[in-house]
């Protein structure tokens, strides 16, 4: 194929706007993927159901409290009762009985109120841990919220740059002949580069220098002869910094 040297290095700057755009790519599938985010993500899920459990065992030892609350007032009630017909026994045999059901009620209401202490401490310890959970969920969607307005942020921006870059390669690549542009598409499709600058022997598309009888064969080329890099398969454009 033949293509005017200046055609050919309208490639670079197409292969440049083109790396360009796989870099805006790679970014943005990142961002979309978003491992911090992610992170926070599965962070949330885990404190809702840790607070979903804390928050079933902080009710659960509520309705026990209220059980036992509920327990000493009917105790207290029968107690005051017992009192009252203790006053007015009619004979020794029922007063006898009454003191010992009353006996019964004040041991059995130290035994509830030793019980009541006790879970009214583990209600306070459990709400307490329902406040800490609570706490570490709310900084976690802050957190969330933060990263997930910061991605949006970049997304956009990226989709900008990612508007120009496309509109400056088809300005270039409009000027490049059909046939040549077509082939440095396909040899990008292929390999990845479709245009390469021989820079002092090397071609920057692979980073590796040409042999002796690849640069001798190059050089027998015509200027407007359209080489490949035998390396990279890509378009092998010779300029003055070609150092041939």
């Amino acid at each position: 194929m033949k293509a005017a040297p200046e055609d050919q290095a309208l490639l670079l700057d197409v292969q440049r706007f083109d790396n360009e755009l796989t870099r805006i790519a790679h970014r943005t599938t990142a961002l979309r993927k978003g491992t911090e985010l992610a992170e926070v993500t599965g962070r949330i899920a885990a404190l809702r159901a840790e607070l979903q459990v804390a928050t079933g065992q902080a009710e659960d030892a509520e309705r026990e409290l209220a059980r036992l609350e509920a327990d000493v007032a009917t105790a207290e009630a029968r107690v005051t009762r017992d009192t009252t017909l203790l006053q007015t026994a009619a004979n020794a045999k029922n007063a006898a009985g009454l003191e010992s059901e009353l006996e019964n009620l004040r041991r059995r209401i130290g035994e509830l109120e030793s019980a009541e202490l006790e879970t009214m401490e583990r209600v306070e310890q459990l709400r307490a841990r329902v406040g800490d959970v609570q706490a570490s969920l709310a900084a976690a969607d802050t957190e969330h919220q933060r990263l997930t307005e910061h991605r949006d942020d970049e997304l956009a921006a990226l989709a900008d740059e990612r508007a120009s870059v496309e509109a400056s390669r088809h300005a270039v690549a409009s000027r490049v002949p059909d046939d040549l542009l077509a082939l440095y598409e396909r040899q990008r499709a292929r390999y990845g580069f479709g245009a390469s600058l021989l820079q002092g022997g090397v071609s920057t598309a692979s980073g590796v220098a040409l042999t002796p009888s690849d640069l001798a064969s190059i050089r027998r080329a015509a200027e407007d002869d359209v080489v490949l890099c035998p390396d990279s398969d890509a378009i092998l454009v010779r300029t003055y910094e070609s150092g041939l």
